[in-house]
């Protein structure tokens, strides 16, 4: 029987990745990785290992989630040592759950090795803290994409607009709609709010706008 590894890439700068995460990448014989990943990473893997891409790529078939799941579960059954490579934290917004659930359910090993997630890291580049003394004493992380075929929001505007700091992932076209419920709900339009569209590390000098 192999083992999995669930791996967190981290934001994008390949020199955020884990020290556990390159050894695993260095050692392994099968990578399933997804689009989101530095991919200067890849040149860690062995050349004899094998690698999946199961990225979402534009004009392209993505691969379902089961299939995935699939792909780490027959890999592994292979006696191979295999690693699911995710962008940012396996653990925030990245299905992990679901996969993990299905090694379980096969009988799989496996470990979750954390990355540096996209929010945490964009607010690091641009010298703004997510937690501060005396201003913020919580982190809210919050989906701007919730599953479309979930028939109930799981997000509750009303407790988000009275919570410390929120860090928005996926927003896309959701971004003006966001920024008004929260208003609506009772959060301060002069609340500062950062947008990062696409990460760079560091980020250059930035005018912080508000709701």
């Amino acid at each position: 029987m192999g083992f999995v590894s669930l791996i967190g890439a981290g934001p994008g700068d390949p020199g955020l990745v884990t020290v556990r995460a390159l050894e695993k990448l260095r050692t392994c014989e099968a990578v399933v990785h997804d689009r989101l990943i530095p991919y200067q990473l890849l040149d860690e893997v062995p050349a004899g290992a094998e690698r999946i891409d199961v990225g979402k790529h534009p004009g392209k078939a993505k691969v379902p989630q089961e299939k995935i799941q699939e792909i780490l579960i027959a890999k592994a059954r292979e006696g191979k040592r295999v690693v699911r490579l995710k962008g940012g934290d396996p653990g925030i917004f990245g299905r992990v759950g679901e996969e993990i659930e299905a090694l379980q359910d096969a009988g799989i090993p496996f470990e979750v090795v954390p990355g540096v997630t996209a929010g945490i890291a964009a607010a690091a580049a641009a010298g703004i803290p997510l937690t501060h003394r005396d201003i913020a004493s919580s982190v809210t992380f919050v989906t701007g994409h919730e599953d479309p075929e979930r028939e109930d929001s799981h997000l509750d505007w009303g407790e988000m607009a009275r919570a410390g700091t929120l860090v928005f992932y996926m927003i896309g076209k959701h971004l003006p709609d966001i920024g008004e419920r929260l208003i609506e709900s009772g959060r301060p339009e002069a609340t500062p709010a950062l947008i990062v569209r696409e990460e760079i590390y560091p980020l250059p000098p930035l005018a912080v706008p508000t709701l």
